[in-house]
């Protein structure tokens, strides 16, 4: 991660704190904050997974013309998966089933594998880009669905 310019692999990584302080409540904290570091640990994985999408469609948004109109569909659908999921995701407590830890389990999963879109973006993304989304992806990946079998 040495190669990813220093803003955005700080912010990358603060931006997994929030998932982590989650696990550790859900591991170490009162019981009476279970449910709500559930529920914390199941929005921000949504919020992030959703971003990872916009983040997506920004790439394929600045992509050149020529390569937008000739091979970019996949990215564009690829862009709103992850809100369609984290949608998805949250349906079993609209309809009172068991929520989050399931849930829990999909985004996580769905964040492991986002690395695989990343991988296929080549040039239209920054030289660092793997660099970065891959730890992301395995650390915020990892303490969902550490949250989800707490």
């Amino acid at each position: 991660m040495s190669r990813v310019p220093p803003l955005p692999r700080w912010l990358g990584l603060g931006g997994i704190m929030p998932q982590l302080a989650c696990v550790i409540v859900l591991y170490l904290g009162p019981g009476e904050w279970r449910y709500a570091a559930l529920a914390i640990a199941y929005a921000y994985a949504a919020l992030i997974f959703s971003f990872l999408g916009g983040m997506w469609w920004g790439i394929a948004a600045a992509a050149p013309a020529a390569e937008r109109r000739r091979s970019l569909g996949w990215l564009w659908i690829a862009a709103v998966v992850p809100s369609l999921l984290a949608l998805a995701s949250f349906m079993p407590w609209v309809f009172g089933k068991t929520w989050p830890e399931p849930s829990l389990v999909m985004l996580g999963g769905a964040i492991l594998l986002s690395p695989l879109v990343d991988a296929k973006l080549g040039p239209l993304a920054p030289r660092w880009w793997m660099r970065l989304r891959i730890p992301l992806s395995l650390g915020l990946g990892a303490a969902t669905i550490a949250a989800a079998l707490s």
